[in-house]
């Protein structure tokens, strides 16, 4: 009866309608693409491109999306019972949060909750609806295989670097749905029309990293319009992306992962060899807010937006919309408090009130008040307020990578391998700007440091729980407040369900047992 009710629930909150692989893949992904007649002119592939990237945009922004899969789960988090404000701001609406960090995602998608009724939707059922990855996906294939056939006026040089952005974009959503569902369809070619099963998640981003390890060498640099710095994907993009794929299959494909880590090593020099040629770099800490609010130097690629342009989306897309109050929000007497914090045990944890680091004054007012007046100042971006928007969040990206999370991907790759000298040597650099002494330990105790870095340098941006499962270090209480036991584990705790409506058209389509047995 359990199993029958889970499913039950799991296809009822599916959103969006997923007609399956075979009826899915014959529909055309984007506005005319499939034409031969449209691919015409090097504008035409610039349409394309931004197009896969508004979808993406799309997907990341349609809900909750970075704060509720990369960061409450681990059980860091809790909401504040005393919030007070419009109706979407009780003490009701967000207790999502509370139910995602004791895993208990079939609450949480559950559309008769709080928090999921009409005037404050937060749409969580979306994350469990893969439709909009495959879209980018087949999209990103007929784009790579028009510019194959020829596409007048594009040039070699930019034929190359057209062909990198869409693999990219490819390559990027299946890392992004192995994140959230383990094992997925892999889609090869651009017209596929016969379903598939679920693919091990291993083998997909194998066939990722070789599709964009071909590719990213014609991949410009940067661009010559700053407006698209970090917006656009670039070959800083690619590595960064190839350093993540890599570092994930370490974690589940043990016997290969010296293989993986020498591979993300060689992407992390290629990336600081290179720092004469890109424009990217570590942005000094008081400078920041350049960082939060987008196209900074430090970016190498984001979802940008802006409220002064006109380019921004559903305020509760953003983490910071959580973890915001006046100034930052206003009216004082409605955002007196924010929404969340991070508790104070783990905020002890993480920045020990007795060791000197500036990001604690740079990123937070009342880091340790284990209540809502803890203010997340690293997410204010670069306008307070927002000239008169109210309770409107201020302008930051959604940042995806950054410089400094390569940096200490590549140092986290140096250490398993044995390389402690220059794995601190990578570390500090990140210690340094923070204004934090470097640390000189090795071994285990260095692997253990470069996690606890991790978790200090990008709080906030959507790592923290990726970076437990793939370290295994999610079924230990050391670790996070919300363990997984091994067998929970194995039978895919740590993912999030698949929409029911995946396997309509598809026999071949397997639930997550975990899910399907009703998540315990």
């Amino acid at each position: 009866m359990n199993k029958i009710i889970t499913s039950i629930i799991i296809a009822a909150f599916a959103c969006v309608s997923l007609s399956g692989c075979k009826k899915f893949l014959d529909v055309k992904p984007i506005d005319k693409l499939t034409g031969n007649n449209f691919y015409t002119s090097p504008q035409d592939v610039e349409a394309a491109i931004n197009d896969l990237s508004r979808k993406l945009f799309g997907k990341i922004t349609e809900t909750q999306f970075i704060g509720a899969t990369g960061e409450y789960r681990a059980g860091e988090v809790a909401s504040d019972p005393t919030v007070r404000g419009n109706s979407s701001r009780t003490p009701e609406s967000i207790a999502y949060i509370d139910a995602l960090a004791k895993n208990k995602l079939i609450d949480v998608l559950d559309g008769g909750r709080p928090w999921a009724r009409d005037n404050y939707n937060y749409n969580f059922g979306s994350i469990t609806d893969w439709r909009t990855f495959y879209e980018v996906i087949q999209g990103a294939s007929i784009v790579i295989e028009k510019l194959n056939e020829g596409i007048p006026g594009v040039s070699e040089e930019m034929k190359k670097h057209y062909i990198g952005e869409a693999a990219f974009a490819r390559c990027f959503s299946y890392f992004e749905m192995v994140r959230l569902y383990g094992d997925v369809p892999y889609y090869g070619d651009a017209f596929h029309i016969e379903p598939l099963p679920r693919e091990s998640m291993v083998t997909v981003l194998n066939n990722c990293i070789a599709d964009l390890n071909s590719k990213k060498d014609g991949m410009l640099w940067s661009y010559g319009d700053p407006a698209l710095k970090g917006v656009r994907a670039t070959r800083g993009s690619a590595i960064a992306l190839l350093m993540n794929m890599n570092m994930w299959n370490a974690g589940f494909d043990r016997e290969r992962a010296r293989d993986y880590y020498q591979a993300t090593v060689n992407l992390g020099k290629e990336l600081v060899d290179n720092e004469g040629v890109h424009p990217h770099r570590l942005l000094p800490i008081d400078q920041w807010h350049l960082v939060a609010g987008g196209r900074s130097d430090e970016s190498l690629f984001e979802f940008f937006q802006t409220v002064n342009y006109g380019v921004s989306t559903n305020e509760k897309a953003a983490v910071a919309h959580m973890f915001l109050h006046y100034p930052y929000k206003t009216p004082f007497f409605e955002w007196e408090r924010s929404s969340a914090y991070y508790k104070a045990t783990y905020m002890n944890k993480i920045f020990p009130q007795d060791v000197a680091d500036r990001r604690k004054e740079a990123w937070f007012t009342e880091i340790y008040a284990n209540n809502g007046f803890f203010n997340f100042a690293k997410l204010g971006g670069v306008n307070v307020n927002q000239g008169g928007q109210g309770t409107a969040n201020p302008d930051n990206s959604f940042m995806i990578f950054r410089y400094g999370e390569s940096l200490l991907m590549y140092a986290e790759a140096l250490a398993e391998l044995g390389d402690d000298v220059n794995a601190r040597t990578v570390l500090n650099r990140v210690r340094t700007r923070a204004q934090a002494h470097g640390f000189e330990g090795s071994g285990q105790a260095l692997k253990d440091f470069i996690f606890m870095e991790r978790s200090r340098e990008l709080i906030g941006e959507g790592h923290h729980y990726f970076d437990l499962i793939r370290t295994r270090r999610i079924v230990s209480s050391a670790w996070t407040s919300n363990p997984l036991t091994l067998d929970q584990f194995l039978r895919g705790g740590w993912t999030w369900p698949i929409s029911g409506n995946a396997i309509r058209n598809n026999p071949y389509i397997t639930l997550t047992e975990y899910w399907v047995n009703g998540g315990i």
